[in-house]
């Protein structure tokens, strides 16, 4: 690998941006070719899969054989609420290889007692997101049923890359959401709501798992469904 190809793929690493390394088998030709642009290159739909699918592998082409080298950034979770069902899902996602940050402004929630080895910020939404970068891998859920935490964490995520947004609450309580939303001038498609897939989950580790369950589909599928 080239000095200048090293270059771009550490500028990479450094900004969170997903690039594959392609090399041709035969002549060890390289390019790194970054995810926003896969859809234009002649291997788009094997960039595609290897990008969702975080996997690395040789594809055939009329000229021979390119290896794609997949470097995706870590998987992050951003977690608006320190409450059970928060419990319940951070040691999830950090099995599945999710760096998790949990806030709340409440501190009494926010502690290292009820969330060991995750990222906790005692702080406003707004206080912390902006600095965040919330981009294609990072998926954002919001759980305090309190709308002026949630709502203000939402305005914020709907205005990112999150690949996945998901909101607790019934479903009166996520129209109510909407509203709100729309009328401060929002698009609020994006979020799942109520969170997670329909399993008929009950208790807080069983919504865990359908949140996620929602939260791979989204990550390996695009989504689809409820």
């Amino acid at each position: 690998m080239d000095v200048q190809l090293l270059k771009q793929l550490a500028d990479a690493r450094e900004s969170r941006m997903a690039v594959a390394v392609l090399t041709d088998v035969a002549s060890g030709e390289q390019e790194l070719v970054t995810r926003r642009y896969a859809g234009e290159h002649p291997l788009a739909e094997q960039l595609d899969e290897a990008f969702r699918f975080d996997k690395s592998g040789v594809a055939s082409t009329e000229k021979g054989e390119i290896f794609i080298h997949v470097h995706n950034p870590a998987l992050r979770l951003v977690i608006i609420g320190a409450v059970h069902i928060a419990q319940a899902v951070a040691p999830m996602a950090k099995q599945a290889g999710y760096d998790v940050t949990v806030i709340d402004p409440r501190g009494a929630f926010a502690t290292e007692e009820r969330f060991p080895g995750v990222s906790l910020h005692a702080e406003w939404p707004d206080e912390v997101l902006p600095a965040m970068g919330l981009d294609e891998r990072t998926a954002f859920i919001a759980l305090t049923h309190a709308p002026k935490i949630d709502d203000l964490a939402l305005t914020i995520a709907l205005k990112s890359e999150c690949f996945y947004i998901g909101a607790l609450g019934s479903r009166k309580t996520h129209a109510s959401r909407i509203e709100r939303l729309k009328v401060a001038g929002l698009d609020p498609i994006r979020i799942c709501g109520p969170i997670g897939l329909d399993i008929g989950a009950r208790g807080a580790p069983e919504i865990a798992i359908s949140i996620m369950a929602q939260m791979t589909r989204y990550l390996r599928m695009g989504g689809g469904g409820s």
